[in-house]
């Protein structure tokens, strides 16, 4: 006992029963997987939450362990259940998933053939057949190690709990180090993920001290989320010139079969599509990818089939390219042009970063058994029957694959290749709404509305403004560059930026939370980021040609998302500076200074612990208070499924005779936040319940020595207080205090504020039983929900820059987002709101 004392600085904790024998519970469970730095963080927290526990009495534990916040303690009782909607599937639904992966996940990448060769040797012309070994070359082992080695066998692993994607990455990062800058984080958030570290072992001692950088390093800690939302950017932008590319280089082809086809019919048709293909974006991933799926299979069996009849009328000699001594040559003897050359073999890669972003419509299983035994394959002798044309055909090197088709077998290719493109436009425009939806989870974007396209699979989701946002840019894109050699570049760089930011996430995952060996770790360092930089100098030495257009797109997007979470991040930090104290609560006293009508009141807010300053603004505008009071914060934690049974977390808010009562609502970003509202209150209530039961039952186990622990104490009251954000409160006669239907009605309830508060019952049981019948009567009078709306301005005399951040730019997107009401689905007779401006 002395022990957890000590650790309090001499302050025993005001734990109730529920909490203290749990955390012990916990202790004997936990012992050997909580470290020493995470007791004492508890303790900590503890330390500083101790006046908001629900009794304000000192009680005895009934044995030492560290101190657990309650929220804490809840969340330990959230088993690692597996989330994954994959797992155990039939043999005939993993062949289902094969055909739906094709059709959203390898559209871009299987497409790369129809332009990838065009565009690397736009620049230059082809003299000898060495250089188209060279340059195939380059496109066979960038093939093999950024789709097939980087993400199909490394990156695919790095997902969370399923999910893949920048902000992915980046919250598995955040649970495993407080390296996380956006607010509202708790701790327990962690428990409720099936992700756990490796046990304990030679690289353990490394992993800690890049988790002590990260935590108490503010500069890593900015840069880290820096580098988030620029790879969030890069896929955005990425999701604008997929389309644009796959579609435009697909309908070159008719150049070819139609000689008198000029480029600007070229672009109509393109435009004319690309508006038919993004306007049935909205029938949902798995009823389209399941459509397109055997079309994309045709496709890739196309491709192989084309590429195998190139092999045998021009001679296998392409072969030889699979040495990478071809590449040597090709600098050797063209250094410059050879280096001009990567950013165009780039594109060959092109959707290795879908695949991953793609990870949460499907299983990492189904996307690497498709892409090693069937995709991969197939783009290979794609690739090798177009360098076998080249090598026989120097000249010939626009629209090399539709030029490489057999005269009889134009058209039908031609028409398979246009459906492949035009489906390959939905990899980046899904993947982009995947990473739109978590930054949106996690404070880094402006409230958008989503809408779930399948009941079974949660992931699979579509953004209605995203998606006509992505059709303008690329009708635009397309209208500006006009041709595919314009947009290959600024495609080169989108996906480039993308790349960079998962190699250097995936690193610190491998450091902080696998442990591999640190020579594997610098090994992929080193070969992926150092050639992925080389093809970005390559790309950004043509940024001149139109490319630069894309970098300001993404540095736009980048200041968006930026804005946003500065001020969500600063509106946050100040509700918790000028939260309502404790010992205000308590002095205003169980009628908190007001009358306490019959109902339930759901004040929502964006803290996890205080009482925000919102509610002294309820209890000063409103002539009376609901009976009971329940504080809601809607929390968005960084896992992807929280199931129903975990989803709220309660703890008192001051004695048991106030009725107030604080909850989280947790939900994972894959969670469907539209529950109608009386299912939403249902499910509340039905916890509360179970909450208060398991409270009663704890505290019957304890001693009779303990028994008085229960007994409220009374609370006195003053005349006049002053809150600490200026706010006074008048205790004198309650308003309408005299107005006998409310009075009469209260006592109907059980009410009654004037019995003595120091009234200790004897029996627990009738205790419990009064207590939820209180709650039952309280539910049928009806529930409200009390939304504060705060809102933030820059202090006179702060720094010109915070002042058109926060007045304006970060008021703009605060004034068209979506409000978080959109999402209560709760009528607006039920609704009740108040606003409040805080200086930053």
């Amino acid at each position: 006992m002395a022990e957890g004392l000590a650790r309090g600085n001499g302050q025993l904790a005001k734990m109730d029963s529920t909490e203290s024998r749990w955390a012990a519970r916990d202790e004997e469970e936990d012992t050997e997987e909580d470290s020493e730095e995470e007791r004492e963080e508890s303790s900590r927290r503890m330390s500083l939450d101790s006046e908001e526990e629900e009794d304000n009495v000192e009680q005895r534990l009934i044995r030492t362990g560290p101190r657990i916040d309650s929220f804490d303690v809840e969340a330990l009782e959230v088993p690692g259940a597996h989330r994954n909607d994959f797992e155990d599937v039939s043999l005939g639904r993993q062949i289902v998933l094969a055909l739906q992966t094709l059709g959203v996940v390898f559209g871009d990448v299987g497409t790369s053939p129809l332009y990838t060769f065009d565009v690397m040797l736009n620049k230059y012309p082809l003299v000898e057949k060495e250089d188209v070994l060279g340059a195939l070359s380059l496109v066979l082992y960038t093939l093999i190690l950024i789709p097939l080695v980087k993400y199909t066998l490394v990156v695919l692993w790095a997902n969370d709990d399923g999910e893949g994607g920048t902000f992915a990455l980046y919250s598995l990062i955040c649970r495993n180090a407080k390296a996380s800058l956006l607010p509202n984080q708790l701790p327990s958030d962690a428990r409720i993920s099936s992700f756990r570290l490796k046990v304990p072992s030679a690289e353990l001692e490394r992993s800690l001290k890049l988790k002590e950088y990260l935590e108490n390093s503010l500069t890593l800690k900015k840069l880290l989320l820096i580098l988030v939302l620029f790879g969030t950017s890069m896929v955005i932008a990425d999701g604008v010139v997929t389309p644009a590319m796959s579609v435009m280089s697909a309908f070159n082809g008719l150049k070819v079969g139609i000689s008198s086809v000029e480029q600007d019919e070229v672009v109509m048709i393109s435009i004319a599509s690309l508006i038919v293909l993004f306007s049935v974006q909205r029938f949902g991933t798995s009823k389209v990818g399941l459509a397109l799926g055997p079309a994309l299979f045709i496709w890739f069996c196309t491709l192989g089939v084309v590429g195998i009849y190139n092999l045998l009328k021009y001679g296998t000699y392409v072969l030889r390219a699979f040495s990478p001594v071809y590449i040597y040559y090709f600098f050797k003897r063209n250094p410059t042009q050879a280096w001009m050359s990567l950013g165009g073999c780039l594109l060959c890669a092109t959707g290795s970063e879908a695949m991953f972003a793609d990870l949460c419509y499907f299983s990492v299983r189904s996307v690497q058994l498709t892409f090693v035994f069937l995709v991969l394959p197939c783009l290979l002798l794609g690739y090798l029957g177009q360098a076998a044309f080249l090598m026989e055909n120097l000249t010939e090197k626009q629209q090399v694959f539709f030029s490489s088709i057999p005269s009889g077998a134009f058209w039908p290719v031609f028409f398979i290749a246009t459906i492949a493109a035009l489906i390959a436009s939905r990899a980046m425009t899904t993947a982009t709404f995947s990473c739109i939806k978590q930054s949106i989870a996690l404070g880094c974007f402006p409230r958008l509305k989503i809408i779930h396209t399948s009941r079974k699979f949660m992931g699979q989701i579509y953004i209605p403004v995203i998606n006509w946002f992505l059709l303008v840019s690329c009708v635009a894109s397309v209208a500006t560059f006009g041709s595919i050699y314009e947009i290959g570049n600024a495609y080169g760089i989108a996906e480039l930026g993308v790349m960079i930011m998962t190699t250097i996430l995936v690193t610190i995952i491998m450091l902080l939370i696998w442990q591999i060996n640190i020579i594997f770790v610098l090994c992929f360092l080193t070969l992926f980021l150092g050639l992925e930089l080389l093809f970005f100098s390559s790309v950004l030495g043509s940024v001149v040609d139109g490319s630069w257009v894309m970098l300001v797109f993404t540095a736009v997007l980048f200041l968006i998302m930026y804005i946003w979470n500065y001020g969500s991040k600063l509106k946050y930090e100040t509700e918790v500076k000028q939260k309502l104290s404790m010992d205000l609560m308590m002095e205003l006293g169980c009628n908190l200074g007001t009358i306490r009508a019959p109902g339930i009141g759901l004040v929502y807010n964006e803290l996890v612990k205080g009482i925000p300053a919102i509610f002294g603004h309820f209890l000063t505008t409103l002539p009376a208070i609901h009976s009971m009071i329940i504080f809601v914060c809607i929390k968005y934690v960084p896992v992807p499924v929280v199931p129903q049974t975990e989803r709220f977390l309660f703890r008192r808010v001051c004695p048991k005779n106030y009725h107030m009562f604080r909850c989280i609502a947790r939900y994972g970003y894959k969670d469907v936040r539209k529950e109608h509202h009386q299912t939403f209150e249902q499910l509340l209530i039905e916890s509360l319940e179970k909450y208060i039961r398991r409270e009663a039952q704890e505290r019957s186990l304890e001693s009779d020595e303990d028994a008085d622990t229960d007994s409220e104490k009374e609370v006195p009251c003053s005349n006049i207080l002053v809150a600490p954000n200026g706010s006074v409160y008048s205790l004198g006669v309650p308003l309408l205090a005299g107005y006998s239907p409310i009075d009469k009605t209260l006592s109907e309830v059980g009410t009654s504020f004037d019995e003595p508060l120091n009234e200790v019952v004897a029996d627990a049981q009738q205790s419990l039983e009064r207590e939820l019948s209180f709650i039952h009567k309280a539910k049928e009078s009806g529930v409200v929900y009390l939304l504060g709306r705060g809102d933030i301005r820059a202090r006179k005399e702060s720094w010109f820059i915070k002042k058109l951040v926060i007045n304006y730019f970060y008021a703009f997107l605060r004034k068209n987002c979506r409000r978080g009401i959109a999402s209560l689905s709760v009528p607006h007779t039920n609704l009740m709101q108040v606003g409040m401006t805080y200086m930053v």
